[in-house]
C-alpha cells in the first residue's frame, strides 16, 4: 500500500470525513484500551515484543508502551510526527533511521532497548526479521491493502510460533454497513470493489481521492476465516465489544451514524436485546449483522 502523502487528506477540513477523522484521532487512546482489555483475555501483556502495524495517532502504541517493548509502524511519515508531538511523548519514542543508499527504513531490531521506536515503511515489506514478535496489532488496516495474500505472509513470518494476532476490521456483508459505508457514509459501497468505488463513485464525486490506492475494500467474515483458518486458532470477541460500546466505551465508533444508532437503541430499551443476541460463533449475526469484527488469532 503505498499512498503519496503530498497533502494529508485526513487533515483537510474541507473533506467530507474530516470529522469523522478528527473523532477518530480524540479517542485514539480509548481505542488502545479497548485492544488492551480484549488481549488481556488470551495472554499477560507485559514483557512482550509487540508491533503495532498502522499505527495511526499511536494511542495504542501509548496503552502498550507501559509494560512492553512496542514498534509503532505506519507507511504516513506524518502521522509518526504527530505522535512524536501529540500521543506520545517526545522521550518516548524515535524514528528508526533510514538508509542513505536505498532509502528504506532500518529496523534496529535488538529487544534490550528500553524505549519503543517508530517506524515507517510499507505493510506488503515489512523490515523485520522472521519470528520477530509476541503479538501483532492491526486495526482497520487490512481493508486498505492492495494485496491481502502478501500482507498476510509477511505478519506470518514476522510473529513468533504461539504469538498472536489482533485484528479488527469492518464487515463487508453487516447490514449496517451496506446502508452507511464506514468510510464513505452512504449505501452499497461496502460491497463493491476497490475499482468499483473509483469508477463509480470517486470518479464522479470524490475526485480529489480518485488516485488513492488505499481506498478501502470490505472483507466478509468467511473470507477472513479463509485467510487465517489454515495457520491460526481463531477466536471473535462479538458479544465482549457489544457489552462495551452500550457501557459507552468510547473507543469502539466515531462515525454519526453508529453514534446516532447506538444513542437510538438505547432511547428505546433495545441495547439489552442486542447484547442477548450478540455473539462469538460464526454463524448469521457475525456474518450479517456484526458491523466490526474483533479478531485475535494464535499462530500454531
Amino acid at each position: 500500500m503505498e499512498v503519496k502523502e503530498i497533502n494529508a487528506a485526513w487533515l483537510d477540513e474541507s473533506h467530507p470525513n474530516f470529522n469523522r477523522w478528527k473523532r477518530a484521532r480524540e479517542v485514539s487512546v480509548e481505542r488502545g484500551k479497548f485492544v488492551s482489555s480484549i488481549i488481556n483475555q488470551q495472554l499477560d501483556t507485559k514483557d512482550l515484543s509487540v508491533l503495532d502495524l498502522g499505527s495511526g495517532e499511536g494511542g495504542t502504541s501509548k496503552v502498550f508502551s507501559e509494560n512492553n517493548f512496542i514498534v509503532s509502524f505506519d507507511l504516513s511519515l506524518i502521522r509518526l510526527q504527530r505522535q512524536i508531538s501529540s500521543v506520545i511523548s517526545k522521550e518516548g519514542f524515535y524514528p528508526t533511521e533510514k538508509s542513505s543508499t536505498n532509502n528504506k527504513t532500518r529496523f534496529l531490531s535488538s529487544f534490550e532497548m528500553t524505549k519503543p521506536e517508530l517506524v515507517n515503511g510499507s505493510a506488503l515489506q515489512l523490515p523485520f526479521s522472521n519470528h520477530s514478535f509476541d503479538l501483532i496489532i492491526i486495526q482497520d488496516v487490512i481493508e486498505h491493502l492492495t494485496n491481502t495474500a502478501a500482507f498476510y505472509s509477511e505478519v506470518k513470518r514476522i510473529l513468533k510460533t504461539n504469538g498472536y494476532i489482533y485484528l479488527s476490521t469492518p464487515n463487508k456483508l453487516s447490514i449496517f454497513n451496506i446502508l452507511n459505508d464506514p468510510h464513505f457514509g452512504l449505501p452499497v459501497l461496502s460491497l463493491l470493489k476497490r475499482e468499483s468505488i473509483k469508477k463509480y463513485f470517486l470518479k464522479q464525486f470524490r475526485k480529489d481521492d480518485y488516485n488513492r490506492t488505499d481506498i478501502a475494500q470490505l472483507l466478509s467474515l468467511n473470507g477472513l476465516i479463509n485467510l487465517f483458518k489454515n495457520d491460526f486458532e481463531i477466536k471473535l470477541y462479538t458479544k465482549f465489544s457489544v457489552q462495551e460500546l452500550f457501557n459507552g466505551n468510547k473507543g469502539i465508533v466515531w462515525s454519526d451514524f453508529h453514534l446516532k444508532l447506538i444513542a437510538f437503541c438505547k432511547l428505546i430499551k433495545l441495547d439489552w436485546l442486542l447484547i442477548k443476541l450478540a455473539n462469538d460463533k460464526i454463524g448469521l449475526i457475525n456474518k450479517y449483522f456484526t458491523p466490526t469484527f474483533y479478531f485475535v488469532f494464535k499462530k500454531t
